[in-house]
């Protein structure tokens, strides 16, 4: 008998969802206590709050703690934000309209749909400041941090244009270094944009390195073999086409014909490149049909609304429906989708 409940309880969890969880604390003491979830598809907005990555946010207890869970999330590695505004609500939107929010506590980290977390209060009731994880790719961006913070201390020793120089020198190849230790392209690429960042003194060890370092197509080739649809392997390989055409464009070492050969090449690479955002929207586009398909032809009817923000009273009005049946229909919604609020339904059909 026991054997039979055995085997029943196998073959019941192989059709069991994976599901993440997210959790942790913030301080209890402060006065906003909503907490987002984001999801960032461009290595280039790693830092900073942007309204349109978020996909889900959620209100921590009276202990501070706070829990993401679900199953919409991709099978594969992507890099997610956790972040936490201390600015009046009434400030958030344009905060965030503008990609960054003074006031604010956030944490990168790497995740996919099975992958449990948590971040604990650290020493000093410090927040966002350890991951403990079931994957252990997780605290890769912490440790990048904890690089770049004894990278600053090196140039604050010794505040000179001597001092400046040599440690670019040395902290250019070290970060690289350190980027592809971590095995993980992914987070290798936030050491890629902070090292190629216009803005940045390291910049010109940037333009002189791409003209004779295999490492920029060596990155290339793992992210491809890692994440070949990803909109971070297309995002690369874009700039890193441009930033080389560029480059030989204004050296104005290359002879006329190379010139040609290489503008060939960046349309080339454009247009491949288009295509697989085609074929990444259109993948996108698949599981929104699969998840509408779930729902009856008048849940999906509600389902519309809903997306547009309507009230039930105005759903009501315009379906010849009573208010009580609209709020069944939205219950068996949330069901079906297995989602517990309008924000959380919106989520999954964000273009």
């Amino acid at each position: 008998m026991q054997f039979r409940i055995l085997i029943l309880f196998l073959l019941a969890s192989l059709y069991c969802e994976a599901q993440y969880s997210f959790s942790g604390f913030i301080n209890p003491d402060e006065p906003q206590n909503t907490v987002y979830l984001s999801i960032v598809e461009d290595y280039r907005k790693m830092s900073g709050v942007y309204s349109e990555q978020i996909i889900a946010k959620t209100t921590a207890d009276d202990t501070g703690f706070f829990e993401f869970k679900g199953n919409i999330l991709d099978i594969e590695h992507r890099i997610y934000r956790i972040h936490v505004d201390k600015c009046s609500e009434n400030q958030q939107d344009i905060n965030h309209f503008n990609g960054h929010c003074s006031d604010s506590e956030e944490l990168l980290f790497i995740a996919k749909n099975t992958d449990t977390l948590n971040l604990p209060f650290s020493f000093g009731n410090q927040i966002f400041c350890e991951i403990e994880s079931s994957n252990p790719k997780a605290n890769a961006f912490l440790k990048i941090d904890s690089l770049k913070n004894e990278m600053r201390f090196a140039y604050s020793e010794v505040r000179s244009e001597a001092n400046r120089k040599l440690n670019n020198k040395k902290w250019f190849k070290t970060l690289q270094d350190f980027g592809e230790a971590l095995n993980e392209p992914i987070a290798e690429l936030a050491i890629y944009a902070y090292l190629s960042d216009r803005s940045s003194d390291l910049h010109n060890h940037y333009v002189e390195d791409l003209q004779n370092n295999p490492y920029y197509d060596h990155l290339k080739t793992r992210l491809e073999h890692t994440y070949p649809n990803a909109p971070y392997t297309i995002q690369y390989k874009n700039e890193l086409a441009a930033d080389r055409y560029m480059m030989a464009s204004y050296v104005g070492n290359v002879p006329s014909s190379s010139n040609i050969y290489l503008y060939i090449l960046l349309i080339f690479s454009l247009l491949l490149n288009t295509l697989l955002l085609y074929r990444y929207w259109k993948t996108k586009q698949s599981k929104t049909e699969d998840l509408k398909a779930k729902l009856s032809k008048q849940e999906q009817v509600v389902l519309e609304h809903l997306l547009q923000d309507k009230t039930n009273k105005d759903i009501a009005e315009a379906l010849f429906l009573s208010v009580s049946t609209v709020k069944s229909h939205t219950n068996n919604i949330y069901k079906k989708l297995n989602v517990q609020s309008r924000d959380d339904a919106k989520s999954l059909f964000a273009r």
